[in-house]
């Protein structure tokens, strides 16, 4: 639906007020039994609604992905298996897999020039995943990404040689497990927002990312954002609108 469209034929009088809502209404939202598929979110959120793949089946998936698809939209769905891709694929041959994030996405849209600059710092290798996921989203919400993987504390010098990038990104997203240190150590670095995700990577105490989060809650590096234990999708989101700050609507 093309919104201004409608509103010059509304103004114009060749459609009614009543008639433009039922239009507005009819566009804005596919019930499909199951779900009730937001196809308005993009124009209020600048994000297409996004799939989360686990606890649904892989035809329901599917049937969602079809509703965004004819509203022309691309697509991303978060924490997929490789089973419900493979069954994607087969009504969706364009849509893509990507194994670290385990996310799917779809292009119907080509999207116009990277903008801005996102960073995403990870602790260790085993935080890829969820790295990933961050990165993932703030590209496809169009951000121009900057990866800084594998520099947690155990060796301070690592992330120290990253600064600059550090410090020329509109947001930064730092994900780490175990004890949780390495956003109050960014934090400590530059005047940009952080947004900061815990994993569930660590021994014992780690309690599955719960030492993480705690650590960054109590953070004494001030004006750190914390989202949920391994939500890079989260995270990804918050640092992409950060990101668009400044930049011209669309």
């Amino acid at each position: 639906m093309n919104l201004g469209k409608l509103l010059k034929q509304v103004a114009k009088g060749e459609v009614s007020a009543v008639d433009a809502e039922n239009i507005m209404a009819a566009h804005g939202e596919t019930n499909l039994g199951f779900a009730r598929v937001d196809l308005d979110r993009l124009r209020r959120r600048g994000l297409a609604e996004v799939i989360f793949c686990p606890g649904k089946t892989a035809d329901q998936i599917v049937c969602i992905m079809s509703a965004l698809v004819a509203g022309g939209q691309n697509v991303l769905a978060t924490r997929a298996t490789p089973e419900q891709y493979a069954v994607v694929r087969q009504a969706h041959a364009q849509a893509v897999y990507h194994e670290l994030p385990k996310a799917i996405t779809l292009r119907m849209v080509e999207p116009g020039p990277p903008v801005g600059q996102v960073a995403v710092v990870c602790a260790g290798t085993s935080d890829i995943p969820v790295a990933e996921e961050a990165a993932l989203t703030a590209e496809v919400m169009g951000a121009r990404l900057e990866r800084i993987y594998d520099v947690g504390v155990a060796g301070l010098h690592r992330v120290l040689n990253h600064v600059k990038t550090l410090q020329r990104s509109r947001a930064i997203v730092v994900v780490a497990g175990m004890e949780g240190a390495l956003p109050s150590v960014v934090g400590g670095l530059v005047d940009r927002p952080i947004v900061a995700v815990p994993t569930s990577i660590g021994y014992g105490v780690n309690f599955k990312g719960l030492a993480a989060l705690l650590a960054m809650l109590n953070s004494c590096a001030p004006g750190i954002t914390v989202v949920n234990i391994d939500n890079g999708f989260g995270a990804g989101v918050a640092a992409a609108l950060i990101n668009r700050v400044g930049e011209p609507a669309a």
